[in-house]
């Protein structure tokens, strides 16, 4: 996978002391000299993705900012959805999948645009969470090793994921609980957060290079009971103990580099009454204090759903709070309606309850990861009408 950026290009521009109007040059006069030469240094991929953005209308950079979900292993359908809607790209799940060639074959017919490549995501966890075949061992067996063991176990998953085609693990759970009735117990890498963070460390540096790493579930579905899949788990637990107990393996991710944070159904009441995936305060702690500046990405919005809690059964409202709190990414494996979530997010834009601002960032992030994927370099040339007037 390419994740090198372009060389930023150097650019001379000479300014002459003389106007042009001057006159003849005798034989006796020499050439005036070149009052200054400016050096202007351009970054293509910036370049590429502020022209991209400066074409896009608003419903398609909020389109831009969903992932959804296709089943099957045929592309055509999953292809037509991307076109149809403009999403940034699809989560794969068991039923994407038949084999990793198959699914490399896929991924392959997904994009239109092959300077701008569809996103692509797989939850590859290894033991008990694994679309692909051959997962390697698992969390539960990697918490009892030294972290070396889970460097190796995370070179072989990313190499894996990427022979498949994907781009993006959601696979690196720095959640820690020593509790064994927790349904995320034998998920973790880690019953503490001394234990856990080195070998979450170690998984991000086994995929550096090779897939963008995910950790999940910010911030830390083991301090909560409850399955975030039916409900909103919820802990009192302050913030200076989700300090000391739950913040270090997402610490010692970050740090190695981990490209994406995924933000759970979670509610830490004495921090925000809202769960993390709409969370202002959760994305300000993540991006501020933590200093994360990657892709912040949703859990399954479907998931909350289904929560069980009634305010959180619109869909398009939950969408509207998510994109305002800041978060980059909004993943649906269930069900979605692209065109009423972007139409509401859309409505909020206009009148004023999410900036323009806050929309341009998380499109520009996506976008700018997007075209990092590729190998291309030129610039984005957008033919408007006016131009195909004159092309065609």
């Amino acid at each position: 996978m390419a994740r090198r950026r372009a060389a930023p290009i150097a650019v001379a521009l000479a300014i002459a002391l003389s106007g042009c109007s001057s006159g003849a040059l005798t034989p006796d006069q020499p050439p005036e000299p070149w009052a200054a030469v400016d050096t202007v240094t351009i970054d293509p991929l910036t370049a590429y993705v502020d022209a991209r953005l400066a074409a896009m209308t608003l419903e398609q950079k909020i389109a831009s900012l969903l992932m959804v979900h296709v089943g099957g292993v045929s592309p055509g359908p999953i292809r037509g959805v991307i076109d149809a809607t403009g999403v940034a790209g699809v989560i794969y799940m068991g039923d994407n999948v038949a084999s990793a060639q198959q699914l490399a074959a896929t991924t392959a017919a997904l994009s239109a645009d092959p300077g701008l490549p569809v996103l692509t995501a797989i939850d590859q966890e290894g033991g008990i969470v694994a679309r692909l075949p051959d997962g390697g061992p698992g969390a539960a067996t990697l918490r009892t090793q030294d972290p070396a063991a889970t460097l190796a176990a995370f070179q072989a998953r990313a190499a894996l994921v990427a022979s498949a085609g994907v781009t993006i693990n959601f696979g690196i759970v720095a959640d820690v609980t020593s509790d064994r009735r927790s349904f995320i117990y034998s998920r973790t890498l880690g019953g503490d957060a001394a234990s856990a963070s080195p070998r979450v460390a170690a998984a991000v540096e086994g995929e550096h290079g090779v897939v963008f790493s995910t950790l999940k579930h910010f911030p830390g579905h083991g301090s909560v009971a409850g399955d975030s899949h039916s409900s909103v788990p919820t802990t009192a637990m302050s913030a200076d103990e989700w300090r000391a107990t739950q913040a270090g393996p997402f610490a010692a991710g970050i740090d190695a580099g981990a490209e994406v944070v995924m933000l759970g159904h979670l509610r830490y009441s004495a921090v925000d009454s809202a769960p993390a995936t709409l969370s202002v305060v959760w994305n300000q702690i993540l991006r501020d204090e933590m200093g994360f500046e990657g892709i912040i990405v949703t859990d399954d919005m479907s998931m909350l759903e289904n929560s069980g809690e009634a305010v959180y059964s619109d869909q398009a409202a939950n969408a509207v709070a998510a994109i305002a709190a800041g978060t980059t990414l909004l993943l649906y494996v269930g069900p979605v309606d692209v065109g009423r979530v972007v139409a509401a997010v859309a409505a909020a834009v206009r009148d004023g309850r999410i900036p323009m601002a806050t929309i341009d960032d998380a499109a520009g992030r996506l976008l700018e990861v997007r075209r990092d994927l590729s190998d291309r370099t030129g610039p984005y040339v957008h033919c408007g009408e006016e131009c195909r007037s004159l092309v065609g």
